[in-house]
């Protein structure tokens, strides 16, 4: 049996073994998925310990993806661009192999939802909210889309300016007090903060300046709709939610430690959903 696992602290509140759950189930694989609880100071030795313990690979959520980027043998290009890892899994040689899949999601339920040529031949502006790891994935991933600027808002400018260093041709840090003139060419507006996140504050921003065709997409998925999509949708703008990025960054790892490429499907999103209303 392949075993694969999710590493974090804390870790009860992960999806991950609903949707590889799902998977291994629907694709009748013999395989298993299991949430794993590892404070900071024993993520080294947990690495350390993957091989012996039988484990194909996993992936890490918070707070362990900076050291997982650091005790990864092995990078790919993502993980390096990204500064982050969120997959693990062992190649060829037996290394331990890092890389991060969350650009990857942003960009395939992007295309999902909006359609591949959303951003059109122009580009046009992207206005990114946010300057943590997440807007670092989702700039990475808008790099291989045609948007003449990203421009990073976050209220902290310096940490903007660091995932300028991504492509400064096309990347742009702009104060927070500056985004009424950037909203106003936008193409596409992404919040990447925890701003509506349950449990959190809402984002305030204000959307009037934003043009007709901008898109709104918001990484947070609990709730699924948050304050800013509902204030999007009722604009008349069409709106990303934040869980097919977690559903769709799934997918690399599970092909990966299993050997069978997944589908995102209705009813695995639908599971996710019921899973998400049942805890609110």
């Amino acid at each position: 049996m392949i075993k694969a696992f999710v590493v974090g602290h804390p870790i009860a509140h992960s999806r991950s073994p609903m949707i590889h759950g799902h998977w291994l189930s629907t694709l009748g694989l013999d395989g298993s998925y299991e949430r794993i609880d590892v404070a900071p100071e024993d993520f080294g030795t947990f690495l350390r310990g993957l091989k012996a313990a039988g484990f194909a690979g996993g992936n890490v959520t918070l707070p362990h993806k900076e050291a997982a980027f650091a005790g990864a043998e092995v990078l790919t290009a993502s993980a390096r661009r990204i500064g982050a890892v969120n997959t693990l899994s062992f190649d060829g040689q037996g290394r331990l192999v890092g890389d991060n899949t969350d650009a990857v999601g942003f960009t395939a339920h992007l295309d999902e939802t909006l359609g591949a040529d959303r951003l059109g031949a122009d580009g046009g502006d992207v206005v990114i909210l946010g300057a943590g790891g997440a807007a670092r994935a989702v700039v990475a991933g808008l790099l291989d889309r045609p948007a003449s600027r990203i421009l990073v808002a976050n209220r902290t400018r310096s940490r903007a300016e660091a995932i300028v260093e991504l492509d400064p041709s096309r990347v742009e840090a702009i104060d927070w007090d500056g985004l009424d003139d950037a909203l106003r060419r936008a193409r596409l507006l992404v919040n990447t903060t925890s701003l509506g996140m349950t449990g959190k504050p809402p984002l305030d921003i204000a959307l009037d300046r934003l043009p007709a065709e901008c898109a709104v997409a918001d990484i947070v998925y609990s709730p699924l709709e948050t304050p800013l999509l509902a204030a999007a949708a009722a604009r008349g703008h069409r709106v990303v939610d934040g869980l097919g990025m977690l559903l769709h960054q799934a997918v690399p790892g599970f092909e990966r430690w299993f050997g069978t490429r997944p589908v995102v499907t209705p009813e695995l999103r639908a599971l996710i959903v019921a899973d998400l209303v049942a805890k609110r």
